[in-house]
């Protein structure tokens, strides 16, 4: 694993860290995942988040029913329509998560060293003493000594928001705990977590099943985050359901590795899932503080080789409340980008959190700054290595073509393609400029009517780093004709050139199909 991704001039001047950064269509390369709620889901709100940089809307259906989250995805067509900006939409499951319900949706104070009893009767009121959960196996599942960590939105490390339980014995189907810190429990359901101990609960659950199989296929969600994933399994299962599902069966999976049980499974489950979520929220606790930094590396480090997306959550927690990100937060989002990661998630910062479009922002220009200083170069070396000779066909035009770009140092790369596969190999090495994936569409049929594909593939790269879909015109098809090929291409570069990212005398590197083979080639542009 090479971890030298810091690319700095020397001797830097340090005077230039100051100078402002110049504004760019594009504020990072660097995606931003934004979870919408009650704070996020207006027009007006999701419009700046939009333009802020956000580029996937996640719905959390661990809360909220599907009627909440309806309103909340009309909000934001309409948000889309008036920005122009494209945004994708992942679907994040409940999973096998355990759940203390508050019924009366009234603060619980507990105190330190303290007993409180977790019971399965749910019908009984939550009190100081008492927490009912929704989980009749949890004494089956734990042991005195175990620990257990409970608390609303997993947890910000603040000690008066989640509370870290001992369990001291197991009474029938009861759980004594030992309070270990003094907080007060808001809100009408906490999360539950007991480190490092099996949960015997279907990782795709009925409650999933059936939000997957109305709301999802309703809105042809692009990804499906799959909570609590701990086997490749698991991945098989959920795609097997998808595919039963009309088009439901081209929406990408993504598995969140939330446990020690992903980690330990962790390759398999990246051989199987289209792409991985760092949940650091959960693995914080399963892990020990000083092997999360480890885990996250190990694990980027290893979707980057993949070709497969990493997106990385709990970055800047304080933002939930506060304008602006601790020193330790910042850097945290940088040595994510620094890592490797494809997007950045953020959950209850935008969710609920006062400040969700400073937030975008703020995590967008943190990247954008990071990518400055990313070594390309040693990343570049290393991904051939690793993927050895000799290469594919399309991993070698792939590679060749970033190799071009940054050696005529073109302002971008135009890539054609109909499945999204060939943009997403440009994106594996990490080219230093935007990627203009112009996606093809197809006429398609199910025997009773016709449609055109692209629509996903589009919106799927959006969650890529680097990558920048448009949609061809279905008018003209980028295929084996000259003339064709040219109009698509120039429809691209006026695209470019009106966003900003392109000017006259640019070069650009032009990856794309004529006929049976796969070409190459360097443009420059004229006035």
């Amino acid at each position: 694993m090479n971890s030298n991704h810091l690319l700095l001039e020397e001797p830097m001047r340090m005077a230039s860290i100051l100078e402002p950064s110049r504004p760019s269509y594009f504020p990072s390369m660097t995606k931003i995942v934004g979870t919408l709620g009650p704070k996020s889901r207006s027009v007006e709100v999701i419009s700046r988040c939009l333009m802020a940089g956000m580029s996937v809307a996640r719905f959390d259906f661990t809360w909220g029913d599907a009627e909440f989250h309806q309103e909340t995805l009309e909000n934001l067509k309409i948000a889309i329509k008036k920005t122009k900006k494209l945004c994708s939409v992942m679907l994040d499951t409940t999973g096998p998560e355990v759940l203390v319900v508050n019924k009366g949706d009234h603060p619980i104070p507990l105190e330190a060293d303290s007993f409180v009893v977790l019971t399965p009767d749910q019908e009984k009121e939550a009190t100081s003493d008492l927490l009912p959960v929704n989980f009749g196996g949890l004494a089956k599942a734990v042991k005195p000594g175990d620990t257990i960590f409970l608390g609303q939105y997993l947890f910000t490390g603040s000690e008066t928001t989640s509370v870290w339980l001992e369990v001291s014995e197991v009474k029938g189907d009861d759980v004594v705990c030992l309070i270990k810190n003094s907080a007060v429990l808001a809100g009408t359901l906490y999360t539950l977590h007991v480190s490092q101990v099996h949960i015997d609960l279907p990782t795709l659950n009925d409650k999933d099943k059936e939000v997957i199989s109305t709301w999802g296929v309703k809105n042809n969600v692009d990804f499906l985050s799959l909570s609590h994933t701990r086997s490749g399994q698991d991945i098989r299962e959920a795609r097997e359901y998808l595919s039963k599902l009309g088009d439901l069966s081209q929406t990408q999976i993504f598995a969140k590795i939330e446990n020690v049980e992903g980690l330990v499974n962790f390759d398999e489950i990246l051989q199987e899932a289209d792409g991985i979520i760092l949940a650091r929220g959960n693995l914080g606790i399963d892990l020990p503080p000083e092997k999360v930094f480890l885990f996250q590396k190990a694990a980027v480090y290893k979707c980057n080789m993949a070709g497969k997306p990493a997106v990385v959550t709990r970055v800047v927690d304080s933002m939930t409340d506060n304008l602006r990100p601790t020193r330790a937060e910042a850097t945290d989002v940088a040595n994510a980008v620094l890592d490797g990661a494809d997007a950045i998630l953020l959950g209850a910062e935008t969710m609920r959190g006062l400040y969700p479009v400073e937030t975008i922002s703020i995590v967008g220009k943190i990247c954008g700054e990071s990518e400055k200083v990313y070594n390309q170069d040693s990343y570049f070396k290393n991904t051939v290595k690793y993927v050895g000779e000799p290469m594919s066909h399309m991993e070698s035009i792939a590679s060749s073509a970033v190799r071009a770009a940054i050696k005529v140092k073109a302002s971008i790369i135009i890539c054609f393609t109909s499945s999204g596969r060939a943009a997403r190999l440009i994106a594996k090495y990490r080219p230093t400029m935007p990627v203009l994936s112009v996606v093809i569409p197809h006429l398609k049929t199910n025997q009773l009517r016709w449609t055109f594909t692209g629509g996903f593939e589009a919106r799927q790269s959006l969650i890529i780093r680097g990558l920048f879909p448009m949609l061809a015109d279905p008018q003209h098809p980028g295929g084996s004709k000259s003339a064709t090929n040219e109009t698509v291409l120039k429809v691209a570069l006026d695209h470019g050139r009106n966003i900003g990212v392109i000017k006259s005398h640019d070069r650009v590197v032009v990856c794309q199909k004529v006929g049976d083979d796969s070409v190459v080639k360097i443009i420059e542009l004229e006035d």
